[in-house]
């Protein structure tokens, strides 16, 4: 069983934000069919080559979904969507600021038509405001947002090595769907959602803000670390390998001190009695633990954290995580189909056994387009006029 059998989502999409709102919503079981333009489509089916020819991104982003290629700037095409809309529970668009309500599916406008449509509109930066059609991707508006300005070390901001702020805007537009599906069951009316990459990273940054307004400080970044926990922080061990250890109260750090360290005067020294005082000594703590794990195996020094009951892991790069025993022994990796062939994805995050999940093929361009036109009515000598040229 899968919970959304039988929605239909219509996806006037791009890049990473909506694609991902949508695709979850598919692993689910929607219906979703992916608009795209012709010549391309989605701009992010060409990011790179890399998944035996196809996008990292596109794979990543959009299993589960049929893709019908449209001209929105023709009328033909435009009654294509018009129809496709009719049919809809739910419309997701992230086209640049006001392209959707030029084209004349706006969401006010679609609300207008159907009251019971949920209709979102993911941008950069929400509903007005000074920035509203400003165009934004995820490395700007994590810099507007200060999300850059606390990564990295201070000598070198950095922007986070995932898009947080498309991921972070997608994964709010979902659970908006959801809350407004499950509303529209009782209520029988849908919604008008708007969701700004800019309101996502700004409400992760909740406990820097805090800090900003109430402490009058700025979170200085410090790397592979925490601003606001110390000891926590990534150390090198003699067998070239990366340790990354931290405690996050007074206890744990007292056992650091004596079970691993074998250093109890740390953990009766006043100067370390909490964890602020900790943090104003970063730079000495993190002498000590560098000096003790150099002396030891990654391994061994896991070993003795483990044994303290203390948190510890090994700074992995992507290409280790493939082979993660967390995800082959339970069996996180799924293949599905793609037009190059099979490839890996994985599993949705939550596990249950209350539904199963879809794990169908990420789509070739415009791959259905002639199957949703026939299913709309159309005739086959209409398909054959409005697929004409290069891309279906």
């Amino acid at each position: 069983m899968q919970p959304l059998a039988g929605i239909l989502v219509v996806a006037l999409e791009q890049a990473v934000a909506a694609p991902l709102c949508t695709r979850h919503l598919g692993d689910l079981g929607a219906r979703v069919v992916k608009v795209e333009s012709p010549g391309g489509g989605d701009f992010a089916r060409d990011y790179d080559d890399v998944v035996h020819g196809l996008s990292a991104h596109f794979t990543w982003a959009n299993r589960n979904k049929e893709s019908v290629v449209l001209d929105l700037k023709q009328p033909a095409g435009r009654d294509v969507l018009d129809r496709l809309i009719a049919r809809a529970d739910v419309v997701v668009q992230n086209l640049a600021p006001g392209a959707a309500a030029r084209l004349g599916f706006g969401s006010q406008e679609l609300r207008a038509r159907r009251p019971e449509l949920i209709a979102v509109d993911i941008s950069g930066y929400g509903r007005g405001g000074p920035y509203a059609h400003a165009r934004a991707y995820d490395l700007l508006v994590q810099s507007e947002a200060g999300s850059c300005a606390i990564t990295g070390t201070a000598q070198a901001p950095a922007k986070p090595g995932i898009p947080l702020a498309d991921i972070g805007a997608g994964m709010y537009a979902f659970a908006s769907v959801l809350t407004a599906l499950y509303a529209r069951q009782r209520t029988g009316e849908g919604a008008t959602i708007s969701v700004g990459l800019f309101d996502a990273v700004a409400e992760w940054m909740g406990f820097a803000l805090n800090l900003a307004r109430y402490g009058g400080v700025d979170v200085e970044p410090n790397g592979v670390s925490s601003p606001m926990v110390a000891p926590y922080g990534a150390y090198g061990t003699a067998d070239g390998q990366t340790l990354v250890l931290g405690t996050t109260n007074d206890s744990e750090w007292r056992r650091l001190a004596t079970k691993v360290l074998g250093r109890p005067d740390l953990a009766d020294d006043p100067r370390y009695a909490t964890n602020s005082a900790r943090v104003a000594g970063r730079a000495e703590l993190d002498e000590v633990i560098g000096e003790w794990a150099g002396r030891h195996t990654l391994a061994g020094c896991r070993a003795q954290a483990e044994n303290a009951g203390l948190g510890h892991a090994r700074l992995n790069s992507p290409t280790e995580v493939l082979d993660h025993p967390q995800l082959t022994q339970r069996n996180r990796w799924r293949q599905v189909a793609s037009p190059a062939g099979p490839v890996s994805v994985l599993m949705p995050p939550p596990e249950t056994d209350a539904w199963t999940w879809r794990l169908d093929a990420v789509p070739g361009l415009g791959e259905h387009t002639d199957g949703v036109l026939k299913e709309l009515g159309y005739t086959s000598e209409e398909i054959e006029a409005l697929t004409e040229g290069p891309a279906k």
